[in-house]
């Protein structure tokens, strides 16, 4: 049996990958089929990571006129939400999983700290980060970029709506090329916007590679981790 590329890693879901089309906030059957994905691979000997956003709840942008910071902490909690879904998932596969939150909230979870964390993942759980930074005015890509850092990742693995970055959305121009591989100077010099700037910086500082790729299919994770070539790697320097 083939052995997975990384050992550690932390997985960026969106909250729109977890809604899959539904009418509904979560799409439980799509859910599930990414947790059985998930679950083949700490199956393997992978120590699994997540940060879900909450694009499928809430944005801090829809809420108008009302006070920034506000509009954030709804979206930690909305974040906190698809987070205890995503545990109930794993949990039916029989995989031991974990939410951390950066805000306390006992009833529901357990606090972030990065020991505690580390100490799930070594014992084969898959921890799953909630309520962002626990700061409003910061993405949950910028949560990922943190969090992979702390644990020591030795990748993030963004799945998103489409397979890859290219040199412009490929949905309005057809002659768009996707890239195998990138760096992250590049992505800020281009302004392509597959990452936010505070998140790819703080990738490029610590040196932490993203491997971009589509979620359409949910055994794409597996790929990801086992290091095909289904996306782009970013990487600080060529």
């Amino acid at each position: 049996m083939s052995k997975p590329a990384y050992k550690r890693v932390l997985l960026k879901l969106s909250g729109e990958a977890l809604a899959a089309g539904s009418d509904d906030i979560l799409n439980f059957e799509y859910v599930s089929e990414v947790c059985a994905v998930i679950k083949e691979c700490v199956d393997l000997g992978c120590e699994v990571a997540v940060v879900v956003g909450a694009g499928n709840i809430w944005r801090g942008r829809q809420g108008g006129n009302m006070n920034r910071s506000r509009a954030d902490h709804m979206g930690m909690l909305a974040t906190t939400i698809n987070s205890l879904a995503l545990q109930d998932a794993l949990e039916q596969h029989g995989v031991d999983a974990r939410v951390l939150t950066a805000v306390e909230m006992k009833a529901f979870a357990e606090t972030y700290t990065y020991r505690d964390a580390v100490k799930h993942l070594k014992k084969g759980r898959v921890v799953i980060f909630g309520c962002g930074l626990g700061m409003p005015l910061f993405s949950t890509d910028t949560t990922a970029a943190h969090r992979a850092v702390e644990i020591g990742a030795d990748v993030i693995l963004m799945a998103k709506n489409i397979d890859g970055i290219y040199s412009a959305d490929p949905k309005v121009d057809p002659t768009a090329v996707r890239y195998d591989e990138i760096t992250y100077q590049e992505i800020l010099s281009k302004g392509l916007r597959v990452i936010d700037t505070t998140a790819a910086s703080f990738c490029m500082e610590y040196n932490m590679p993203l491997f971009v790729f589509g979620l359409d299919k949910s055994e794409n994770i597996k790929k990801a981790i086992m290091g095909e070539n289904i996306g782009t790697i970013v990487k600080v320097g060529k």
